[in-house]
């Protein structure tokens, strides 16, 4: 794994379904920090699907936050090896994929994290191994966590319909002539699929993304 996915701070779980801002949410993170500990991740382990174009930051944040919750992580992509990282426009680091999508199966991994960036996405939803393992976590009730442009791969994956979720703007009549409910919101919970718009809000997605995937299964999902 790159150097740049070292471990960091992680902000403790929300109390909400939905955060609506940044102020209420550093609210929360003052008050509510001590509850990290009681939301382990240890014996977890998480597997984080991207390729070329991945939004780095979108990566490497919740990485961070995972592992700081005591997670083990492995990078998952179209190959095993470095693909490019992006910083919106403008390539930064390459990261290492430690195993190729046609390896894995969601049976081998607790939950799954899927960051954004333009490219990225879009790769991967055309690829049959990539969707299928992604559609794998919900037929499993496993939780997953979708951020950006994330959710273009759970329109591909056929498991949007009738839940309500976020994304980059862009993507929001996608979701919805695919039957998602889309609301504007920093962080959405919906069964154990958490969802964020963009950079800006991942204080909020990473900590209903570590309260999810300490739940583990939810029935029905």
């Amino acid at each position: 794994m790159a150097a740049h996915m070292g471990a960091g701070g992680l902000p403790p779980s929300a109390a909400a379904t939905v955060w609506s801002g940044a102020g209420s949410l550093q609210d929360h993170i003052q008050m509510k920090w001590s509850t990290v500990m009681t939301q382990s991740l240890s014996g977890k382990t998480v597997a984080v699907l991207a390729t070329d174009g991945v939004e780095l930051i979108e990566l490497t944040e919740p990485v961070k936050a995972l592992k700081a919750a005591g997670a083990a992580v492995e990078i998952v992509s179209l190959k095993a090896g470095p693909f490019q990282g992006f910083n919106h426009l403008t390539p930064g680091d390459k990261v290492t994929a430690d195993k190729a999508v046609a390896d894995v199966q969601a049976s081998d991994y607790a939950a799954l994290l899927l960051p954004g960036g333009v490219a990225n996405p879009d790769q991967l939803r055309a690829d049959a191994d990539a969707v299928k393992f992604v559609r794998a976590f919900f037929d499993a009730g496993k939780p997953v966590a979708a951020i950006c442009h994330a959710p273009w791969l759970l329109i591909e994956a056929g498991v949007v319909k009738g839940r309500t979720l976020t994304s980059y703007p862009s993507l929001r009549t996608d979701l919805k002539n695919a039957g998602a409910n889309v609301v504007d919101e920093a962080a959405v919970v919906d069964n154990g699929l958490v969802t964020s718009r963009n950079p800006d809000d991942i204080p909020a997605f990473n900590a209903r993304m570590i309260e999810e995937f300490a739940e583990g299964r939810h029935q029905g999902g």
